[in-house]
């Protein structure tokens, strides 16, 4: 409140000498005028809340049409249309039942100050994020949300949003009713035939001196006795940015009805939960997020093999993931080759820092938001449109909040540590411009590609043959550009590795096959059976849809 006084008075001031000086007007610089919001914690909360408070605004004629005429509920950021939405934020502490406070939303703002924004009408909304992952998780149980109101800009008023609404928790099990019935179904029978997994780490928790749990859900195959002599393949899934513990009940949907119906071979599925409040963790040993690689092949999977029928050995573990999942599985099998018996990566994050989805971070001068010729570097496309720039995703993720964004996250995967105890930046976030010193650790440490080569021939005897990468040629993220270089490498070195570019294919549409989201996964799953079962054979209602 003080500072809303303050910038006020400094403006009463200006106006008045302005005023009494003709000259003023010329001489004296006007000040800015930073727009405010009142934003109050509703009646309805009992106890203080702290968080980062959040203001979304869309053009009111825009937000209308995109809720298709009916009432407007959610004003948020979109990076598919970075410049669709206005944000603005402030860390609060301690806001206490219907205290009120004023919000600058001009001093961190996206894309710029709220004060340039076009004369106009806007649907404006705020957000208390209240455990700081909203760069992440985006809305998520407990956070809260004002109602969407209607506001002017410019206005001599100060608009005013209570914050009255709690996102309740939802389960994780209950797939949308827009989704197929026989998916439904198979949710409900992946939850029934699944094992939660929450292991504490020895090794996690002496880097963190506090307990940390590795996060997992166990999916037996059809007919599964704990008791019996069968034993079975095990694959070790995990997700992309934005995936959890509770965000795996499509495909564990699709792996039980797809093992059900033999459509996928009968196999143990661990769905392993690579989240973190830092975005995710990749499974890599870092020194910002500890040794989660350490701890997935030398304590968790010897627990796991220990209380399930698992082949245990090489050839019985295989890895497959997507997106950030699809880095982490690729990290996995090339740092412990002789763990696992093969990695299905699909559209990994980049495993060549020559192009980190599109800037070479090795360029002399290198910069992440503008091209030598000065033109924007693009990051996010749909069927050759660019929708978003590196700028606009990094400038959103700054004011959205320091932990969780993608960004970010890669930064406390790849870099050093810095003095402040926290990872040092890849890039200034003001200027794109790249620090060398951070990315040369990157590229000694982590730069899969780079390590291929310069290990070959200690890796070959447990790596060769073992790495599958598949990606669209229209990646939404330009994550094609990478896959190829790694491609290069490989062949350069005369290892037996599958890559499968497949046309016209985006980060979102890659494993769809027809009416089937999910085709891929089948193809892979048998490929892996394989390797397990060597001579068993695909029978022909595997070729159908489960």
């Amino acid at each position: 409140m003080r500072q809303r006084q303050f910038v006020l008075a400094a403006l009463l001031g200006a106006g008045l000498l302005a005023g009494m000086c003709g000259w003023a007007r010329q001489d004296v610089p006007s000040v800015p005028t930073h727009r405010f919001f009142h934003v109050q914690l509703g009646a309805h909360e009992t106890q203080p809340v702290s968080g980062r408070l959040l203001l979304f605004a869309m053009d009111a004629t825009a937000a209308k049409a995109q809720s298709k005429g009916g009432p407007v509920t959610d004003i948020d950021a979109d990076p598919f249309h970075p410049n669709g939405t206005a944000i603005a934020a402030e860390d609060i502490d301690r806001l206490v039942p219907g205290q009120m406070v004023d919000i600058d939303a001009d001093r961190l703002a996206f894309p710029s100050a709220w004060s340039k924004l076009p004369p106009g009408d806007y649907a404006v909304q705020a957000v208390l994020d209240v455990h700081h992952d909203y760069n992440y998780s985006g809305r998520s149980a407990g956070d809260l949300v004002s109602s969407v109101v209607n506001v002017h800009l410019p206005s001599s008023e100060i608009p005013s949003l209570s914050l009255d609404q709690t996102v309740p928790a939802r389960d994780p099990w209950q797939l949308p009713a827009s989704m197929p019935q026989q998916l439904r179904d198979g949710a409900a029978a992946a939850r029934e035939h699944s094992q939660l997994v929450d292991f504490v780490s020895p090794s996690l928790s002496a880097f963190w001196g506090r307990p940390i749990h590795m996060l997992g859900r166990v999916l037996l195959p059809p007919g599964y006795d704990a008791a019996g002599a069968a034993h079975y393949p095990t694959v070790y899934y995990t997700h992309g940015f934005t995936g959890n513990i509770d965000r795996f009940a499509r495909v564990m949907a699709y792996v039980e009805n797809g093992m059900a119906s033999k459509a996928m071979p009968p196999m143990i599925w661990v769905f392993l939960d690579e989240s973190s409040a830092t975005g995710t963790h990749e499974f890599a040993d870092s020194v910002n997020n500890g040794p989660w690689g350490q701890a997935l092949t030398t304590e968790l999977i010897p627990y796991l093999e220990a209380h399930y029928k698992m082949d245990g050995g090489a050839n019985g573990r295989f890895l497959n993931g997507h997106s950030s999942g699809g880095w982490a599985t690729l990290w996995l099998q090339t740092r412990y080759p002789a763990v696992f018996g093969g990695t299905w990566s699909t559209s990994p994050d980049p495993s060549d820092f020559h192009d980190f989805t599109g800037p070479d971070l090795y360029a002399p001068h290198a910069n992440v938001y503008r091209k030598p010729d000065g033109t924007p570097w693009p990051l996010v496309r749909d069927q050759g449109k660019v929708l978003g720039t590196f700028e606009q995703f990094a400038k959103i993720e700054r004011v959205l909040g320091p932990y969780g964004g993608q960004m970010a996250s890669f930064e406390w995967v790849f870099s050093p540590r810095g003095k402040d105890g926290r990872p040092q930046p890849m890039f200034d976030r003001d200027t794109g411009d790249v620090d060398p010193a951070v990315v040369a650790y990157w590229h000694d440490h982590y730069d899969i590609a780079h390590r291929l080569q310069e290990n070959w021939p200690a890796l070959k005897p447990d790596l060769d043959g073992k790495i599958h990468l598949y990606v669209g040629t229209a990646d939404t993220f330009y994550l094609d550009g990478a896959a190829h270089r790694l491609q290069a490498v490989l062949d350069g070195l005369h290892a037996h590795a599958e890559f499968r570019f497949v046309p016209g294919r985006t980060h979102f549409d890659l494993y769809k096959e027809g009416d089937d989201s999910f085709a891929l996964l089948r193809q892979i799953s048998w490929a892996m059976y394989g390797v397990a079962r060597p001579g068993a054979r695909q029978p022909a209602s595997a070729s159908q849809s489960p």
